[in-house]
């Protein structure tokens, strides 16, 4: 057994090409959505991405054989593809066209606090401890800081951040902490490749829907948008998307969920860099502080020990 386990060990060098996929194409997924949504209109660049990758990863789920849903699974795929790519990544899109990607990446990093919460009202796995409830202070501190247009925040460096775009990436954050909740008790097919794919493709489609519904498509033609622009589609698609989750779940199957789950720490971070260097977004003081406060809000949260295991956090842009 000692003899098959080490045989069954990944070389070192696909351990850490998987962990860097998942910490640098994940954080820099959110400035290469700030390139496209400055040309194509947020909900239908969205649905461009997810109904291309989702269409990529269910065609090949089938051509191995996995089973597709059946149809009460996919009432379960339409409810989680509503809340995670409508409403989280749908605001996340259109976010980006009034917030820094690199602040969007910190915004939407206190989903573990508010998966926190879930677990606690919903699933009732988690109990509010005294740690958790700094968790929870820490997360919230750090957005104040960011958006705080008060005397003593309006001091630090940095103006704060629009505050509709805040309050949408706090929508999105809970929309997919709601999410992750209700995915441990919905039906859903036991391949996760295959769950992902119809996920993905169900809220393409329903991102048309609302990208049809708000105008988006009317007067847009392709020639008019830039390489940069379809650059950002295709890097989203196979690197964010496709390969981003093909590093994940190989990781999940070889390393523990804690430390896969540490991405949650390195993914804002690599994107307020890239939106600093690339972008030339803001890096002051008041972006460094509320950051820090997040960080440790993911770090107390994620490192608290819960009644079942916690399923490793999976957003990212």
């Amino acid at each position: 057994m000692q003899t098959m386990s080490v045989l069954a060990k990944p070389a070192h060098w696909k351990v850490l090409l998987a962990f860097g996929i998942i910490y640098f194409v994940w954080g820099s997924t959110f400035f290469a959505i700030r390139v496209g949504v400055s040309e194509i209109p947020p909900f239908l660049f969205c649905a461009m991405r997810f109904l291309a990758a989702g269409l990529l990863v269910f065609c090949w789920a089938i051509a191995h054989r996995e089973k597709p849903p059946i149809a009460r699974q996919w009432a379960s795929v339409f409810i989680l593809a509503f809340l995670i790519f409508v409403v989280d990544y749908g605001l996340l899109f259109w976010a980006e066209q009034r917030v820094p990607s690199g602040i969007a990446a910190v915004i939407l990093a206190t989903i573990p606090a508010f998966m926190a919460l879930s677990e606690i009202l919903i699933l009732r796995t988690q109990r509010l401890t005294l740690r958790l409830a700094v968790g929870l202070l820490a997360g919230i501190a750090g957005v104040v800081i960011l958006v705080s247009r008060s005397l003593f925040f309006g001091n630090l460096a940095g103006v704060p951040i629009d505050r509709t775009g805040a309050i949408a990436l706090i929508i999105g954050a809970i929309s997919w902490s709601v999410a992750s909740a209700l995915s441990r008790k919905l039906p859903q097919p036991s391949s996760k490749v295959m769950s992902s794919g119809a996920q993905m493709f169900a809220g393409g489609i329903m991102l048309a829907a609302v990208a049809a519904a708000r105008g988006e498509m009317h007067g847009l033609r392709s020639l008019q948008i830039s390489g940069s622009a379809w650059i950002a589609l295709l890097y989203l698609v196979f690197a964010g998307s496709i390969a981003g989750f093909t590093a994940y779940v190989w990781l999940l199957h070889h390393e523990s969920p804690t430390k896969v789950g540490t991405y949650a720490y390195v993914n804002p971070v690599v994107a307020v860099l890239l939106g600093y260097w690339l972008g030339g977004e803001p890096f002051g003081a008041r972006t460094i502080l509320g950051g820090l406060f997040v960080l440790v809000s993911i770090f107390t949260i994620t490192t608290t020990r819960a009644k079942t295991p916690r399923i490793a956090v999976e957003d990212t842009a």
